[in-house]
């Protein structure tokens, strides 16, 4: 399930993005509201500021109570004027929400479908250092002559088995092109990185102390040079950057995809896979999921903050983790709207994502709440599954 995992994270990120941006629309309207209430400094009538005041924390009140529902505000007896620029707010606020939803909906397609590139990519600076290695080895031989001076040691990493794997793939030689993998520009860039970033690690160093690497000593070597130096060195992570509006949020993803590649081609089979660790097997069905996942969580945001709050009295449902009620929402939205996804698969799921990106207690409020959730709704037929949602239910 790790396609759609990818697919749920995502979903996720953009859904905590459009939630902030809520709040900060929120904040926005009422602050139109109470400048619409300023003593108006043009004109030459006596401005009486306390009324003004009050007409703006009622119209404040009035906007509230009618953000889903225009109906108080009908019935009504405030001040047209108050009316007047409720209404307006109003307006203006749930348009700023809708813009902000279809770009988080657009911004969520294009960071997963830029994904591939990436890991991609950082495949491609690891065999681009390799084939620095046999560059440089090259000139030395020459310049040695005829010395019996032994390089092999030092062609440690252009012979990793692992990269040479993975290089002669069709598979991988496909993705790069459909990707637009390139690393033509940085040959200046990619000679510094390895002078300065990958030669002195104590990875590299280590590596070359082996004399005729095994595989899983060439997979750990490149596998250790991925994580502990590309991954964590900031000169070589700007190339993803700049490439990526989403890096922060793409960077851990793109992390473990890339180190997927590797351990595919590690095992005794690699050979006959050549399998790739791709974003979807079948983007059309997996966009549509996650963003479905993504709309349905919006659409019933306010119900499913409701049922939390039933099950929560002791809490303030604004104390709660902001990310909890996030995640719990969204699981409420994919158990009641995918009925081939087992119940159980989709709790497990938002555990794990709440291990990541939510509080250290997180993991125990999601998984009780949830269950307790599942029963619930399940017994009520709001939540209904099929195929394999049922026997895996059973």
């Amino acid at each position: 399930m790790l396609n759609r995992r990818i697919l749920r994270v995502k979903a996720f990120q953009n859904l905590y993005a459009f939630e902030q941006c809520k709040g900060s629309n929120l904040n926005i309207a009422r602050d139109f509201i109470r400048e619409s209430f300023l003593p108006d400094l043009n004109s030459m009538e006596v401005q009486d500021k306390p009324a003004l005041t009050k007409d703006a924390e009622e119209a404040v009140k009035l906007f509230d109570q009618n953000l889903e529902s225009t109906s108080l505000l009908k019935a009504s007896d405030a001040k047209p004027k108050i009316k007047q620029v409720v209404l307006e707010a109003i307006k203006q606020f749930h348009a700023a929400n809708e813009k902000d939803r279809q770009f988080m909906l657009k911004n969520m397609v294009t960071s997963a479908e830029r994904i591939p590139q990436l890991y991609l990519l950082a495949i491609e600076l690891l065999q681009a250092f390799a084939k620095h290695v046999e560059k440089e080895v090259e000139k030395k031989k020459k310049l040695a002559g005829e010395n019996p001076i032994a390089f092999s040691n030092e062609l440690n990493l252009a012979n990793n088995q692992v990269l040479k794997i993975i290089r002669e793939s069709p598979t991988y030689r496909a993705a790069i092109a459909r990707n637009n993998v390139n690393l033509e520009d940085l040959e200046l860039e990619l000679k510094e990185w390895f002078r300065d970033y990958i030669k002195p690690s104590e990875t590299y160093q280590a590596y070359l102390q082996l004399a005729n690497p095994t595989l899983d000593q060439d997979y750990e070597a490149a596998d250790d040079l991925l994580k502990k130096v590309i991954f964590k060195n900031e000169v070589i992570l700007n190339l993803f950057s700049e490439k990526d509006l989403n890096w922060t949020e793409n960077k851990s993803v793109v992390r473990s995809l890339a180190s997927k590649v590797l351990k595919n081609a590690s095992s005794a089979d690699a050979l006959e896979a050549e399998q790739l660790p791709e974003i979807a097997i079948n983007w059309d069905e997996d966009k549509e999921f996650f963003q479905n996942i993504f709309n349905f969580t919006i659409e019933n945001i306010d119900s499913s903050k409701a049922l939390i709050a039933q099950k929560t009295k002791n809490w303030d449902i604004e104390r709660l983790a902001f990310t909890d009620k996030i995640i719990i929402s969204m699981a409420i939205a994919e158990m009641k709207n995918f009925p081939s996804i087992p119940v159980k698969v989709s709790i497990n799921e938002y555990i794990d994502i709440s291990k990541t990106y939510s509080t250290p207690k997180s993991k125990q409020f999601v998984n009780g709440l949830l269950d307790v959730l599942a029963k619930e709704l399940t017994d009520s037929g709001q939540i209904r599954k099929s195929g394999r949602g049922l026997l895996d239910n059973k």
